[in-house]
């Protein structure tokens, strides 16, 4: 059902994102990846591109993955940058070789997976060694709106949880911090308005 939504939502998701959060989360997220121009990042659902918008501009090129097809086409016609290798994937089943990326970055992603601990083997598979992995996600809530009208799979985490899954995946140097930023949306009958702490967890392989 979520693929199903997101290519619905495709057209309008760039205006949709940016009023969930805003590009503070990225930043945060590049700060604990301690990104370096020239190397390689996986940007994993990467949607329309909010992450690889900035990891290009920090001089980084990118392998970008969604279980979106009409997402990945409004990413291409966005940029049309030549450091962009758009690659329709699923969370079980990364369409990237093993030891492939310097970073992988992941944002508002897990709570859309089945299985969050086999997610996150899979994007630390594709890490070369030393290489980070950073989530950017949803702290644990009760907005159950959020599960019925964007697919939600999970309502957020615990941040132990976290940390115990980026130990369990083989990561070291697992910190899980708050990103101080909130994720915001109102409900389509506006009668509820979800405000999410968000938090940023990055470990290394």
């Amino acid at each position: 059902m979520s693929k199903q939504y997101f290519d619905e939502v495709a057209c309008e998701w760039e205006p949709m994102r940016k009023r969930f959060f805003s590009e503070r989360v990225r930043e945060k997220a590049y700060q604990a990846a301690g990104v370096q121009a020239g190397r390689t990042a996986a940007d994993i659902g990467a949607g329309t591109g909010f992450i690889t918008e900035g990891l290009l501009k920090k001089g980084l090129k990118v392998i970008a993955v969604d279980q979106s097809e009409a997402m990945l086409d409004e990413m291409k016609k966005k940029f049309r940058s030549t450091d962009i290798d758009c690659r329709l994937g699923e969370a079980e089943n990364l369409p990237i070789s093993d030891n492939t990326v310097d970073y992988c970055f992941a944002n508002m992603y897990l709570h859309h997976v089945d299985t969050p601990l086999t997610a996150i083997r899979e994007m630390v598979r594709i890490l070369r060694p030393g290489g980070v992995l950073v989530i950017t996600d949803l702290d644990e809530h009760d907005f159950k709106f959020l599960k019925t009208e964007q697919h939600d799979l999970w309502m957020g985490f615990k941040r132990k949880d976290i940390e115990q899954w980026f130990s369990d995946a083989g990561l070291i140097n697992v910190v899980v911090d708050c990103a101080d930023e909130k994720c915001c949306a109102p409900s389509d009958s506006r009668k509820e308005y979800a405000s999410v702490s968000i938090f940023v967890a990055s470990g290394q392989k």
